[in-house]
């Protein structure tokens, strides 16, 4: 099958592809869908399990008696089913211009993540939707629903690319979320380089959406290869810091780094959100049936 250049093809192979359509992202709660599909909800309807009864009322349809209880209790009753709705899971790819960086880069890692998940998302039945975050703005790519629309999905995040110069990520985060309709789950793919972080996963967690954060690192910042006075240049600004890198000094980033995800799993932990640190060295197939299984991001 082909498979375009935001996913490795010696990875997203069929068989791969088959192992991900028996997992299902989850949710903590049911849901208030429009179309129906696969996922359970709060209102009653008429699928093929049963959920209750309650009394008949004038006016009810009769093909939903129990006419078993009519018989032992001499009462009307009327069976209640579990109403199968649709979702909608927002993908949020931050694109910002320090998601290039990495070998792998982040972005690739975030773009094959989502096809995953998507793909996963879309064999459910669930509707699926792919907003880039850059500049100031979240830029709605595509929002699908059903396998047979996986091109189109792959097709989306392939053509999702870093943006040039400084990204408002509170800013594109706000934006995406306000074009967000209905109850759902928000994945947010992101190395959270911005200041404003914290805000980020505030104002995604307030839509009233589950929210998955991806925390995507790369093993160059995880555990810099360097030495010597050197010049760091951030790569959205283009302002430079003079630095001289020793022993110590790595200790003390990787303390501070330590500090700032414990922070913001932390603070995801408060507003019900999920949080998955991530770097993007982690094989793809660990990565879906390894870490999200057990983080309960997908059973």
């Amino acid at each position: 099958m082909f498979l375009s250049s935001a996913v490795d093809p010696t990875v997203f192979d069929e068989g791969f592809l088959r192992q991900l359509e028996r997992l299902k992202v989850l949710m903590r709660a049911p849901v208030r869908g429009g179309l129906k599909g696969g996922r359970r909800s709060v209102k009653r309807g008429q699928s093929v399990e049963f959920a209750d009864f309650r009394d008949y009322a004038l006016g009810d349809d009769l093909r939903q008696l129990d006419w078993n209880v009519l018989a032992r209790l001499e009462k009307l009753f009327i069976k209640l089913y579990v109403e199968e709705e649709d979702v909608t899971i927002h993908f949020l790819l931050d694109a910002s211009a320090s998601m290039a960086s990495g070998t792998p880069s982040k972005l690739r890692f975030a773009q094959r993540a989502a096809a995953a998940l998507g793909y996963i998302g879309l064999a459910s039945e669930d509707r699926v939707a792919v907003t880039a975050l850059g500049g100031r703005a979240g830029r709605r790519q595509v929002s699908l629903r059903g396998s047979g629309r996986v091109f189109r999905l792959l097709s989306a995040l392939s053509g999702i690319a870093a943006a040039e110069g400084p990204t408002d990520l509170m800013a594109a985060a706000r934006h995406a979320g306000a074009q967000l309709s209905g109850r759902g789950v928000i994945v947010l793919l992101s190395d959270l380089l911005d200041p404003n972080a914290d805000r980020v996963i505030r104002e995604l967690a307030a839509t009233g959406s589950e929210l998955i954060i991806l925390h995507v690192l790369s093993p160059q910042e995880l555990d810099p290869a360097l030495e010597g006075d050197l010049r760091l240049v951030d790569v959205e600004s283009g302002e430079g810091i003079d630095v001289t890198v020793d022993l110590a000094t790595l200790d003390g980033y990787r303390a501070r780094l330590a500090a700032w995800r414990d922070g913001l799993a932390d603070l995801a932990a408060r507003r019900r959100a999920t949080y998955v640190s991530l770097s993007t060295d982690v094989p793809l197939s660990d990565l879906m049936f390894a870490e999200l299984r057990r983080r309960q991001v997908v059973g």
